[in-house]
């Protein structure tokens, strides 16, 4: 009998470690990928383009059709993904370089309701969301702070603006990596008596662009033969590489994944610098699509994807793991750069017969689907079935989404525009939303197939410039996917009813939770 008991004690043992990995709060990944439109995906269309990572991952957990991030444009968007408030509210724009946090200490974030579930957080790639308080100009040789780790974030590794942007380096959680004192480093305009790096100036000597030209902006400071938005003085020895910048971020991708805490759940947001401007993939992925640099780019990232993915199944974390794959907006091509990314014929700049919006108009900076209508695919292998959701789905929603997942009650003024639609990630919910905000620079409403787009009143330039109010437009995306056709005169009351909802929705200071 007591052999027997031992026994008995001795299995229970070996499978309770099991056990506890099973019925314990999900890990959860997010993969964000730069300016990665609809198209630019095999699973969505790509043809061109070879994703057989992100390919499988669709294969393996849920494919949406009609996905969206909250904003054409990348800084609203990231905001919104980790504040679960639309980026227009607090009047985030795009972030020129040393622009302070637009995410204040004391806003609830993602990372947050993370950690506040008992999980281990980190940030590894782009940030663009600003850092500093913006009383005092941030101090690139000192302690770095605000930033991600006062928003949520135990650990960072960042690309602290854009790759196009100043300064060239990374910061690792308070502070730039490898940054020599020696050669301190500066924003804007130039010290007086600096006598550290100086880059060249692409304004005034484009033969500095070596690696490739700027078409439009985009030289300022030349660093790594590349023309960059700002001027940056010192720090040569903390530049980064552009060409083993998806290297870098997934070797800290995976050895955070090794290293990290194993008794805690985790969220990792993995935000990869590719495929924005100015593209510079690692020479052993150069041609390995049909599109140049842009191409060659994705393909970089799905490898990227590929190895964070094999890296949770060494450490046997697929079981109990969702992972998403995304986009921060829509697509763009040359954006900026003489990259190749489109040819020029006798009359215009064309593609080279690929549409990276798929069947959708526009793209990056554009208030049409191709600008919010993005990749998304979620894998939780026993919990989400695979297959393909035509749910209307948006990341504003994941604070909200994941709150009920977890079981944390968000208070009236924490995400007040996100709401729980866990039942459409899952696969549960075949609707999704019953309307959306999407935003660029305007806003329209999404309200199952019709899409309203808001009129904007312009001004032309002059004494004698007169206000131009620009029309109203609504689609029907079911008979109109390109949204061709508008049918602001015809469909008259719906039209009305939907700008009220829009006007309503925007205005509303308690946020679009509290409607419904």
């Amino acid at each position: 009998m007591k052999a027997l008991i031992l026994l008995a004690w001795s299995l229970l043992s070996a499978v309770a470690p099991a056990i506890q990995e099973t019925t314990r709060a999900p890990n959860v990944v997010l993969i964000y990928g730069d300016d990665v439109g609809y198209g630019d995906v095999g699973v969505y269309g790509a043809k061109k383009i070879p994703t057989p990572h992100i390919d499988q991952l669709a294969k393996e957990g849920l494919r949406f059709t009609d996905a969206h991030c909250s904003a054409a444009t990348c800084t609203p968007s990231r905001f919104s993904l980790l504040t679960g408030i639309h980026g227009f509210r607090h009047r985030v724009r795009v972030l020129p370089p040393n622009a302070p946090m637009t995410i204040k200490p004391g806003m609830f974030t993602l990372a947050q309701l993370f950690q506040k579930a008992g999980y281990e957080t980190a940030v590894i790639g782009k940030w663009h969301l600003g850092l500093g308080d913006g009383k005092t100009p941030v101090d690139w040789n000192g302690k770095i702070a605000p930033g991600p780790l006062e928003i949520g974030f135990a650990s960072s590794f960042l690309l602290p603006s854009t790759n196009d942007r100043v300064p060239c380096v990374y910061v690792e959680n308070h502070r730039v990596l490898n940054l020599d004192p020696k050669d301190p480093l500066y924003l804007g305009r130039k010290p007086k008596g600096f006598q550290g790096t100086v880059y060249p100036d692409g304004r005034k000597d484009r033969n500095a662009m070596t690696f490739y030209r700027s078409s439009v902006g985009h030289n300022q400071s030349v660093i790594n033969g590349i023309g960059r938005i700002g001027y940056q003085w010192g720090g040569k020895a903390a530049l980064w590489d552009d060409e083993t910048m998806a290297d870098v971020f997934v070797a800290r991708a995976k050895k955070y994944l090794a290293t990290r805490k194993k008794d805690q759940p985790f969220f990792l947001y993995f935000s990869s610098q590719d495929i924005h401007v100015p593209r510079a993939p690692h020479p052993r992925f150069r041609g390995k699509s049909k599109l140049g640099y842009r191409g060659d780019a994705m393909v970089q990232l799905d490898w990227a994807t590929g190895e964070i993915l094999a890296s949770l199944e060494r450490h046997g974390l697929v079981e109990n793991t969702i992972v998403i794959f995304t986009s921060d907006n829509g697509p763009v091509y040359d954006d900026g750069y003489e990259d190749g990314t489109t040819v020029r014929t006798s009359t215009k700049e064309v593609d080279r017969g690929h549409d990276a919006s798929g069947p959708y108009r526009g793209g990056k900076y554009q208030i049409y689907e191709g600008g919010t209508r993005v990749p998304f695919i979620i894998r939780w292998p026993g919990k989400i079935q695979h297959g393909v959701s035509k749910a209307m789905v948006n990341q504003i929603d994941f604070l909200a989404s994941f709150a009920a997942l977890l079981k944390i009650e968000l208070t009236d003024d924490q995400g007040i525009d996100s709401r729980n639609t866990w039942d459409a990630f899952i696969g549960r919910d075949h609707e999704g939303l019953p309307y959306m905000i999407e935003e660029s620079g305007g806003l329209a409403l999404r309200q199952g197939p019709w899409k309203f787009i808001r009129g904007r009143t312009r001004r032309g330039r002059g004494k004698k410039a007169r206000a131009k109010k620009k029309q109203d437009q609504l689609y029907k995306l079911d008979t109109d996917i390109g949204e061709r056709k508008n049918l602001i005169e015809i469909e008259t009351v719906r039209g009305e009813a939907m700008r009220a909802l829009l006007e309503r929705l925007a205005s509303d200071r308690k946020g679009i939770r509290q409607q419904g």
